[in-house]
């Protein structure tokens, strides 16, 4: 069996986690699989508000998604459900969409932009692009991030005021609008106890982080409502919370056209952050994160949970964290969690239809303000000035003229930036030994740079009158492209035009194979004038 085909064998294999898995690692997989469904069920609750759904959608995408990306994922404690940045972006797109305002039911058209994202995200990794996509830089993830944190954020205050407007999506202007309106009605039960709740979740996790803060305000909630009638005093509820498990049901493909700009959005940040966790937690020994692993695993995940009402799903640091810090050693934890959700959602819907509003928007509430995150635009403006202003930029696009904007602004400033730094010359000219000018081309040849690269060969023998050639290495040509070898045959024209002959040398053979399918490529070889290697090019000696 060869490398390549054991190592596709790895890639598609089921619960590839559980290669090898001891007896002893069970007891750790249970306790972190229980710790981390103690985050991670009442956050994807709180989540799902952010997007004005029902609370079960959020403890719906802790099943199938998760239990999905088990059996196909890579990272051995990542845990996959929904995030604050993707139920964001998700409310944004529902929003501009006109579903949020336009559907009396809004769970089918949320169906099919999970779909969506699911399917971009596959197709994407049939397309090998796993790498491509984490060309985007942390300066742009930062950006969409502060501009998520600050629109969520402040779109939370209402409810934790006593009000029960929700601006999710809607931007951040309309949101602080939405606050200066509620102030007059806000309720003082309701301001208490979203401060109680916001004081222990910033408590536990300064002091005693391992304690599963999101549950023990969720579970204070419901025990103030139930014996201290806090819904007596004006403190608002969730809606009521169906019980059993949500059956198979089709998206609509009404919205789809609408849907899909949004769906493009989420993908990416679907995708960078749960590569981004996966690598995060990673411990040293095990497997290296393979991208377009995690590209199958996520689309798959996000496919086969839409026809669940889940939220698009991705991996999530907090309860990542708390999985791997529990002693998580496979994904045998995740499971622990899905059973865990599974469980919830069958015997406990009466039990959460007693959780006050405030203390879900609490929740959010202090996750999303960890996402203004200035201590990394701190560094940015020590280290790099560039990353500053990309940072910055995406976050006043997406609190100004929204986030899914921002992100397609930070990913379209993030490939300027790469392309300008591939467009930079890299060539050594070297000393004219008897007549021929060494040159070695430094980084590849592509069709951007090509001709940057031809002119400053031009000028280089222009600079050397008295040469009668020029070798020219191009040990980065493995793939070339019609363009490239279009413009090498001007430059040979141009040099000839000058008296001057060209040689190649060092051609690798994958980018050799290509150019000879040319005219003037196979002329040069048959004039003797490619070589092995750059030395023999500039000595004259006989060419392969």
């Amino acid at each position: 069996m060869t490398t390549a085909t054991r190592s596709a064998d790895r890639r598609f294999r089921l619960f590839p986690t559980l290669t090898g898995y001891q007896r002893g690692w069970l007891g750790p997989d249970v306790l972190a699989g229980l710790s981390a469904g103690a985050v991670v069920i009442p956050q994807a609750m709180a989540y799902a508000t952010i997007a004005n759904l029902p609370v079960q959608t959020g403890l719906y995408t802790c099943m199938v998604p998760m239990l999905v990306y088990a059996m196909l994922g890579g990272s051995r404690a990542m845990s996959v459900s929904t995030t604050s940045t993707i139920a964001t972006l998700t409310a944004t797109t529902l929003v501009s969409a006109g579903v949020a305002a336009g559907s009396d039911d809004p769970i089918p058209d949320l169906m099919a932009l999970t779909m969506l994202v699911g399917v971009i995200l596959l197709v994407a990794r049939l397309a090998k692009l796993g790498s491509l996509v984490e060309n985007i830089s942390r300066a742009t993830i930062v950006g969409i991030q502060v501009g998520v944190g600050a629109t969520v954020a402040v779109g939370q205050l209402p409810k934790l005021l006593g009000e029960t407007v929700n601006f999710s999506g809607h931007g951040f202007i309309r949101s602080l609008v939405a606050v200066a309106e509620a102030l007059p009605g806000a309720n003082w039960t309701t301001i208490a106890l979203s401060a109680g709740s916001i004081a222990v979740l910033l408590v536990v996790k300064r002091f005693a982080p391992r304690v599963p803060g999101p549950l023990i305000v969720v579970a204070a909630g419901i025990l103030l409502v139930a014996f201290a009638g806090l819904d007596g005093a004006g403190v608002e509820l969730i809606a009521p919370v169906p019980q059993g498990f949500p059956p198979p049901a089709l998206p609509s493909f009404a919205n789809v056209g609408a849907l899909l700009p949004g769906a493009l959005g989420i993908a990416v940040m679907a995708f960078l952050e749960s590569a981004a966790v996966a690598r995060g937690i990673r411990k040293p020994g095990e497997p290296q994160v393979d991208s377009n692993q995690e590209l199958f695993a996520t689309g798959a995940a996000n496919t086969l949970g839409s026809f669940f009402q889940v939220l698009p799903a991705a991996g999530g640091f907090s309860q990542s964290a708390v999985n791997q810090g529990a002693g998580a050693r496979t994904q045998l934890s995740t499971i622990v969690t899905v059973v865990l959700a599974v469980l919830v959602v069958s015997f406990l819907g009466p039990v959460l239809s007693l959780l006050p509003q405030a203390t879900l928007a609490a929740l959010v509430f202090v996750a999303v303000v960890g996402l203004i995150d200035i201590a990394s635009l701190v560094r940015f403006w020590r280290i790099s000035r560039t990353d500053f202003w990309i940072a910055v930029s995406t976050a006043a696009v997406g609190l100004t003229a929204g986030l899914l904007l921002a992100v397609a602004v930070g990913v379209v400033a993030t490939l300027v930036v790469v392309l300008r730094e591939l467009d930079k010359l890299r060539i050594d000219v070297g000393e004219p030994v008897d007549g021929v000018l060494p040159i070695r081309l430094l980084g590849p040849l592509y069709t951007a740079n090509v001709l940057a690269n031809e002119n400053a060969v031009l000028d280089a023998a222009a600079a050397h009158r008295d040469i009668r050639a020029v070798a020219l290495e191009l040990t980065r040509m493995s793939v070339t492209s019609v363009t490239v070898l279009d413009t090498l045959a001007d430059l040979d024209r141009e040099l000839e035009g000058s008296g001057v002959e060209l040689r190649l040398a060092a051609v690798p053979e994958a980018g050799a194979t290509v150019a000879r399918r040319t005219r003037w490529y196979a002329g040069l070889e048959a004039e003797g004038r490619v070589y092995p290697t750059l030395g023999e090019a500039t000595a004259g000696r006989a060419p392969r």
